[in-house]
């Protein structure tokens, strides 16, 4: 599959002007995550997002996502929620309790809400590999998981309710 002239997998999506996007970020591995965020705000701005049209809310890590998108969703005023999380394997089970259990939960959440709800959660073996995954230089994940919400953001307004 040939990248976008964006840099992602996908065809560059539509324009967005007037959408509303939710981004929580975890704090945890905060290089990587907020090195994620330019990117997804980057992202999103470029298509047509007002800045003033993105709210971001900072939880601790990545085993906060779920119940924070929850209550971010339940208030109905976004079009779109993008969870932004990185967790690197250590040397105890940890890593398989929190990345499990954030993409559990936000999956699981998902399937519920009537918005997209996006997962950037980075799940690496080093922090080595989780930089050149959200590098604005390299992969640049926050770039490609905003250019994903804004086709599904598209994607439910053309389903209509």
């Amino acid at each position: 599959m040939r990248k976008s002239e964006s840099g992602s997998h996908l065809p560059d999506p539509p324009a967005a002007e007037g959408s509303r996007i939710a981004i929580i970020a975890a704090r945890f591995n905060g290089d990587v995550t907020t090195e994620m965020l330019e990117g997804c705000l980057g992202g999103l701005v470029a298509f047509g997002v007002d800045s003033d049209d993105i709210d971001v809310f900072w939880v601790p890590g990545a085993w906060e996502l779920p119940q924070t998108a929850r209550k971010v969703a339940s208030g109905g005023a976004y079009d779109a929620i993008i969870a932004l999380g990185c967790v690197i394997r250590g040397e105890t089970a940890h890593f398989d309790y929190v990345a499990g259990e954030a993409s559990y939960g936000l999956g699981a959440l998902a399937r519920t809400l009537e918005v997209p709800l996006l997962f950037g959660v980075l799940t690496t073996e080093t922090h080595q590999q989780a930089w050149a995954r959200a590098s604005r230089e390299e992969d640049d994940k926050g770039r490609e998981v905003a250019l994903s919400a804004l086709h599904m953001v598209a994607l439910y307004a053309g389903l209509g309710d």
